[in-house]
């Protein structure tokens, strides 16, 4: 496009802009002299009423017909002709006012009118081009025009869908239409609410203006720095100084002399007094030699305190048991995680030698067995197994619970005069001990011959799977202890073949096992065949050691109950609360956690990669004896033969082999003619097998509480182990609790298949509250 054709563009651009501006100046006017006519016709109306309601009807009729014929008149004149006639009809102050207002804006005549008619349809009968941002701006708007129309129909139409709603609730159920009336008034309620507060808030703001401006008290908003500004800081260290200072005032400072008894505040007095030696000075030209004196005597009072503060704040193992302070028996109990509760608990052991109620046959038998140093559960309930107190002992597994509770017994037994004991054969014997495996009651009755052969204390072992006649022999025979099965018990007793006439003390060994296999009938139904008169009163006596101790040595002593697991399940708090009087619990670690020596190892794989991996274990060369887990007798027998065939020596153990398979099977592990044992949860408990390297768990336990004792069956004694786990979907319902003893051990790593799966983040049974999702609102381009 030339030069010449944009100046043409220009000037009848501004050509147009002055057209356009004139007509909207005489449009202005004409609407304002419309306005004038109408309201001087109406006012005029207004009087002729006025007139009309004085005059008769006959003048009212002419005037009306007059008043028609000047409208007539009207619309066939121009607007000047009308302004003339409505002059003639008014005032001389009115015809003034009127004529100031025509000079002032006269509207434009009828051939003004057509001539710029004819300018606008000239100009639009011309084409005009638009430029590429005038095209773009008008497309944007009639865009934007657009979507603000639809946006307004899809409002309507959600509001009409929303009301339509509402008001069919409310039409079927007059309690929501209640509930909407109450609503609406608590919205009308609260808009006046805060239109009274907006209110308040304004005049406070206006108070405070106020008072600012003329008490001058002006906060001065802080600076608030922004990210782009720049800070500069500077950091200046003393030591950077590489200046030589020779002004004297500041090169040689001046020391702080203190008189009397002034320090300087923030450094230590005792240093003060060491380094400075004004103070020292000058009071030992002050004293006298009396002072002196006094001084050296206090000096050394204090010397000796401090030498006896060093001396009571000695370790425990360093002090003799007399010397022993309440702090130093905490900080022991702490030492090997022990707590105990229920009332007057007598201190820990520190050593067998520290025991004065152990007698000394017993001591030695202890040292031939070679127990060094007793273990915490020891440590704990055999001073109250001596003071004649029901126990609730909580343990792991492999924590030495069987020698806590035979030594009390045997120390009591061994108090008894021998002809007693020989004359009251046909009695019964003094102690019975419940176990709720054979397996575990076996392995009872070897640590009980192992301690009581020496001391001349007899034991029989009543289980099932071996004649009752040869049980009631040895039982003829006469015995001290009796190691037994609820079930066998319960059948011995009833056939007469035992008594319990003089039973004092009884053991619940592994009571959790017992309740879970449903024993907690049988265990109540041995309990009262005990004799009644030597139970314990229910009251404050039962925790005095006195009142405990007055009889001990004899017969006659009160009934002593004890129990020990390594869970604490609702069952077996309600046989303790029924059977035990005001007992003593000791805790050791916490309940139903695994040994922190033995490490976990999970595997999450299906049922047909068990295999293949149980393999791969073997042959990475674990040391025998090794304990295999399954969950059914048929997979035990299966696997255990699958083994066989690759080449290792292995024996299965399962609820349906007979007693002497049994016996045979865990002699075998144990001598080393067999290196695997493949066991269900028969053998999960109790079961003390040394050394074994690593447990596998073929099959998950269906609880928590099993896999526990399973494997406990490792890492006893304080050695360390390894417990190797299969999962599978299948085992869903241990997922979360065994995540948390995963990770809660300090050994052990709890694998990511297992710590990121869905089952495993809630514990079952747990009902989870989803949020709902909030409206949100996308923004598209």
């Amino acid at each position: 496009m030339s030069s010449k054709d944009r100046i043409r563009d220009r000037e009848r651009d501004r050509d147009i802009r002055r057209v356009r501006s004139r007509s909207r100046s005489r449009e202005r006017d004409r609407n304002q002299s419309d306005r004038m006519n109408m309201n001087r016709r109406d006012r005029d109306d207004r009087r002729d009423e006025r007139k009309d309601r004085d005059r008769p009807d006959r003048d009212r009729d002419r005037d009306r017909d007059r008043d028609r014929y000047r409208s007539r008149q009207d619309r066939s004149r121009s607007p000047n002709d009308k302004r003339k006639r409505n002059k003639g009809d008014k005032t001389t102050g009115e015809e003034e006012e009127e004529d100031l207002k025509a000079e002032k804006k006269q509207p434009i005549s009828l051939e003004e009118m057509i001539a710029k008619k004819t300018k606008e349809q000239e100009a639009l009968s011309k084409p005009k081009f638009l430029t590429k941002e005038e095209r773009a701006k008008l497309a944007v708007q009639k865009r934007e025009e657009a979507v603000k129309a639809q946006r307004q129909a899809q409002d309507e139409a959600r509001k009409k869908q929303m009301e339509f709603i509402k008001m069919s609730q409310i039409a079927g159920d007059p309690r929501e239409r209640d509930r909407m009336e109450r609503r609406e008034r608590r919205e009308r309620r609260d808009r006046d609410e805060d239109s009274s507060k907006g209110k308040d808030r304004e005049e406070e703001k206006e108070k405070q203006a106020i008072k600012d401006r003329y008490l001058g008290v002006v906060k001065k908003k802080r600076r608030i720095r922004r990210l782009n500004d720049r800070k500069f800081v500077f950091d200046w260290d003393a030591g950077e100084d590489t200046s030589n200072d020779f002004n004297p005032i500041y090169k040689e400072k001046h020391e702080a002399q203190l008189f009397g008894r002034g320090h300087i505040g923030g450094i230590d007095i005792k240093a003060q007094k060491k380094d400075s030696r004004f103070y020292s000075d000058l009071l030992e030209k002050r004293r006298t030699g009396k002072q002196k004196e006094q001084e050296k005597t206090r000096l050394g009072k204090e010397d000796k305190r401090e030498q006896k503060q060093k001396w009571d704040d000695r370790h425990w193992k360093d002090k003799k048991q007399f010397e022993m302070t309440e702090r130093d028996w905490r900080i022991f109990r702490e030492d090997y995680n022990i707590s105990t509760k229920g009332g007057r608990i007598p201190n820990p052991l520190r050593s067998w030698a520290e025991c004065p109620s152990i007698p000394e046959n017993i001591c030695e038998v202890i040292k031939k067995l070679e127990y060094t140093d007793p273990t915490p559960i020891q440590r704990q309930a055999i001073p109250i197994g001596l003071m004649n107190r029901d126990i609730i002992g909580v343990a792991e597994t492999g924590s030495g619970k069987t020698a806590a509770f035979l030594i009390p017994l045997l120390v009591w037994i061994t108090t008894l005069p021998k002809i007693e004991r020989e004359e009251d054969v046909d009695q019964g014997p003094y102690a019975i001990i419940l176990a709720p495996t054979r397996e575990l009651a076996q392995q009872i009755e070897e640590e009980t011959l192992r301690f009581g052969q020496p001391l001349g204390i007899r034991s029989v072992s009543i289980i099932g799977g071996i004649s009752r006649e040869d049980q009631g022999f040895k039982l003829r025979m006469g015995c001290e202890v009796v190691i037994a099965t609820p079930g066998r018990l319960i059948d011995v007793l009833e056939n007469r073949y035992l008594v319990l006439n003089q039973c004092t003390y009884v053991v619940l060994d592994e009571a959790d096992r017992m309740i879970d296999m449903g024993f907690e009938p049988d265990v109540q139904k041995i309990l009262e065949y005990l004799p009644v008169t030597n139970q314990k009163p229910d009251t404050d006596e039962a925790e005095d050691s006195e009142t405990l101790l007055a009889n001990f040595a004899t017969k006659k002593k009160y009934r002593q109950t004890v129990m020990f697991t390594a869970t604490m399940p609702t069952a077996v708090e309600r046989v303790a609360r029924s059977y035990l009087r005001r007992p003593a619990i000791v805790y050791i670690g916490s309940i139903g956690k695994p040994v922190d020596k033995v490490q976990q190892i999970a595997y999450l794989v299906s049922n047909q990669e068990k295999r293949h991996r149980l393999v791969q274990i073997l042959e990475k060369g674990y040391d025998p004896p090794i304990m295999i887990f399954v969950n059914q007798k048929k997979g035990c027998d299966v696997l255990a033969k699958s083994l066989e065939k690759m080449g290792y020596n292995a024996i299965t153990l399962h609820g349906g082999k007979s007693q002497e398979q049994r016996e045979y099977a865990l002699a075998s592990l144990k001598t080393g003619v067999k290196d695997i044992l493949v066991a269900t949860n028969v053998a999960g408990r109790g079961i003390d097998i040394r050394d074994v390297s690593v447990v596998i768990n073929f099959d998950m336990a269906k609880s928590i509480e099993d896999y526990t004792h399973r494997i406990g069956r490792t890492g006893r004694a304080g050695k360390t182990g390894t417990a190797i786990t299969f999962l599978t979907q299948d085992d869903s319902e241990v997922f979360y609790d065994l995540k948390q003893i995963l990770q809660g051990s300090p050994i052990s790593t709890c694998p990511p298949e297992l710590a990121n799966h869905p089952e495993a983040q809630n514990k079952p049974g747990t009902v989870m509250n989803r949020k709902k999702r909030q409206e949100e609102t996308i923004f598209a381009n």
